[in-house]
């Protein structure tokens, strides 16, 4: 792992930065720092025309292949664009579910035609994309899934319910996970569907959350369709593909992730010099602890981005959600800690709000995309190599 920068490399950075001061103004400048997990609903259109700013001037595919638009950049410049654009506060992007996982996967294994179809729409910043994994009993265990679909007539048909899937409100597309073989169980007899969002058989409810907005939804599917040639792999292959699309997370956007942890940590700070709850010295041992853990997953991450291309999770980067969801959540309770009284004051000023928003959206973290439990066993089962957990069997 080498954590040096050359100059070819610092002077990506000030032009990364330099663009971002520049562009980061006017209809702009009220975008900083908002957007992401716990505040999606804010700006969403405005977000989309940011979205088509950073497409306008290269900014999105980074890392892909030239042969697909991208601009085939190494891991360390990737790395340094997404901490530099966290860094000015550049907004949650809109787009990222397509760039970081919808892209790569179809990349490694999409069809000639899929990448020609769906690629420069994501990388331009005009078409948006929602991930259709969970589902009411299939959340953490996602071998359970249980919506169908049956190819008919040169259509996939799908019925089936999707939860807590994010941005779905906002997507014109979605990757869906569903079961084509009547009869199978666990990891067999799925499919890997591109499905539009916009036709009469897909209905979007918002799930309103404590926090008061709502970027999850509920998706249902009744009769939805979608064509033939939108299955990426064959049928079967579900499963396979689905855990490229995961490993893909793990990429250099996780860097950028770390450093909006960073500006939460600086403003928590910055609250509890002004307030003086920086005196008490048990907090400033959480503080101090706080930041010595980031540094810590910040090291992880370098090590585990070694291969951004590879299909499979190195098993350094089993402990990566497991880790960042339980650190972010006590973040969120040092949050309410520092504030004191003023963390149970709802109209509040706007970095009391924010704090606030943190401690109440990072109560989910340790629950979504994998419970800590879930990971636990993922962690021994994949990384360390124990028997599997005894699991029922569930038909689809």
């Amino acid at each position: 792992m080498n954590l040096d920068f050359t100059p070819e490399d610092e002077a990506f950075r000030a032009e990364v930065a330099g663009w971002l001061a520049a562009n980061l103004v006017g209809e702009f400048e009220q975008l900083k720092f908002r957007g992401g997990p716990g505040d999606e609903d804010a700006f969403p259109e405005e977000r989309k025309a940011w979205e088509r700013r950073l497409g306008e001037a290269g900014w999105i595919g980074l890392g892909w292949p030239e042969a697909h638009g991208g601009r085939n950049l190494p891991l360390v410049r990737q790395m340094i664009f997404n901490e530099e654009y966290a860094r000015a506060g550049g907004p949650g992007r809109a787009g990222h579910i397509g760039e970081t996982l919808v892209a790569p996967t179809l990349i490694a294994l999409g069809t000639d035609a899929q990448k020609t179809r769906f690629l420069p729409d994501i990388r331009s910043g005009t078409e948006y994309w929602c991930q259709g994994y969970s589902e009411p009993n299939a959340g953490s265990d996602l071998a359970n899934v249980a919506t169908k679909a049956r190819l008919e007539g040169g259509k996939w048909v799908l019925n089936g319910q999707k939860v807590w899937t994010s941005l779905a409100h906002e997507a014109d597309w979605a990757f869906v996970i569903a079961r084509s073989e009547p009869g199978s169980v666990g990891r067999e007899g799925l499919v890997y569907l591109l499905v539009p969002m916009d036709q009469p058989g897909v209905t979007v409810r918002p799930i309103v959350q404590m926090t008061g907005s709502s970027e999850f939804n509920e998706v249902y599917f009744d009769e939805a369709v979608t064509d033939a040639e939108n299955i990426v792999g064959a049928p079967g292959d579900g499963w396979k593909v689905a855990m490229a699309t995961l490993s893909f997370e793990r990429g250099a956007s996780t860097l950028g992730q770390q450093m909006q942890f960073r500006n939460e940590l600086a403003m928590i700070i910055d609250v509890a010099n002004r307030n003086g709850a920086g005196r008490n010295p048990a907090i400033r041992q959480r503080i101090a602890k706080a930041w010595a853990q980031l540094a810590i997953m910040r090291m992880n991450a370098l090590r585990t981005l070694g291969d951004s291309t590879a299909t499979t999770l190195g098993r350094e980067g089993y402990i990566s959600k497991i880790y960042w969801a339980t650190w972010h959540r006590n973040l969120g309770e040092l949050a309410m800690d520092v504030l004191g009284e003023d963390a149970e004051r709802w109209e509040a000023d706007p970095v009391t709000s924010r704090l606030q928003k943190l401690f109440l959206f990072s109560r989910a973290d340790t629950i979504y995309a994998g419970t800590n439990q879930i990971q636990r066993n993922i962690i021994a089962e994949r990384a360390l190599g124990m028997p599997r957990e005894a699991r029922e069997k569930t038909s689809g």
